[in-house]
């Protein structure tokens, strides 16, 4: 009976059967759909409002941030209004002189000569060779100062009044020493035409050996312009080393200076009548030239410019 049922079912009966399954099935699928992305928006949507809140500035962290860097602002503000406030008294503090001595000094000391003329500059260097109190075979290193500023090569050529051509000397290093090297006892020079010792003081019965140490680039650079200052550089230096031009030793002033070696170096080389040095150059090393008459200033001075490339 069922079956004849079945078998008597009419064609479009069957089709609207197949068609209500259909549309049962697709509200279905959609129904599922839409309740998948109405969950997907709103997850969204709650991540959106979560980001949101962090970049908001009424967020406590980001508070906490903003209240820091007006903090910051304002301090760094108050700081540069000091600077320009106290400026004078935070550039004007007075500094220590520094020295660069060029090779190893027993003792150093500073003179200033602000305001001093060529004869009293030359005197108070000599006052300093005399009574300046180091052992024997110790060098001291004088430093001449104008407002507590240590004067270089130029300066002090100036202030001398040096016939040394200036424009020649580029590559000649502003920084040199004056010193002196003490002999310890020594006799003192008779007088006579015979040229005495540069510094020697009869309280104590000491000798001092006076020396100018120069430094430059090379030999080859300054040879020409020490050649050319030779013809003056008697008359430039004669004080400082404690010679007087007088009857028996103004014949120096024409006399020219001779090739010789002092050390075992070069040197030009300027003698008295009696064979005696007066005054002399000498390329010590290929960047050091010592002006002095004494060669045991120059051995010395050799000995410790040796050190000073060693170091």
């Amino acid at each position: 009976m069922e079956n004849e049922k079945k078998n008597n079912s009419t064609p479009s009966e069957v089709k609207n059967a197949v068609v209500e399954t259909y549309a049962e099935d697709m509200a279905r699928i959609v129904g599922d759909n839409e309740d998948g992305i109405v969950k997907k928006i709103i997850e969204e949507q709650e991540r959106a409002d979560m980001l949101d809140e962090k970049k908001s500035p009424e967020s406590k962290k980001n508070k906490i941030f903003l209240y820091l860097g007006i903090f910051l602002v304002v301090l760094a503000f108050g700081a540069v209004s000091l600077v320009f406030l106290f400026r004078k008294q935070i550039f004007t503090v007075p500094v220590a002189l520094q020295y660069m001595p060029i090779i190893f000094t027993d003792k150093t000391d500073s003179k200033e000569i602000a305001g001093l003329g060529k004869d009293e500059i030359i005197q108070t260097i000599l006052n300093e060779v005399n009574s300046a109190e180091f052992k024997a075979g110790g060098i001291e290193g004088i430093y001449l100062t104008e407002n507590q500023k240590v004067l270089g090569l130029r300066e002090f050529l100036k202030l001398i009044e040096a016939s040394l051509d200036q424009t020649k000397i580029d590559f000649m290093n502003d920084n040199f020493m004056i010193g002196a090297v003490d002999r310890g006892s020594a006799p003192i020079p008779s007088s006579g035409n015979t040229i005495s010792s540069p510094a020697i003081s009869p309280d104590l019965g000491v000798s001092r050996d006076l020396f100018i140490l120069l430094k430059m680039r090379s030999v080859v650079d300054v040879f020409q312009p020490m050649r050319d200052w030779e013809g003056k550089m008697f008359s430039d230096l004669h004080g400082l080393f404690g010679i007087e031009i007088n009857a028996g030793t103004k014949y120096l002033l024409q006399k020219d200076f001779e090739d010789g070696v002092i050390k075992n170096k070069n040197a030009r080389i300027l003698y008295d009548n009696t064979g005696k040095i007066v005054l002399s150059y000498i390329y010590a090393e290929d960047d050091s030239i010592i002006i002095t008459n004494s060669e045991n200033a120059v051995g010395e001075i050799m000995s410790r410019l040796a050190s000073v490339q060693i170091k």
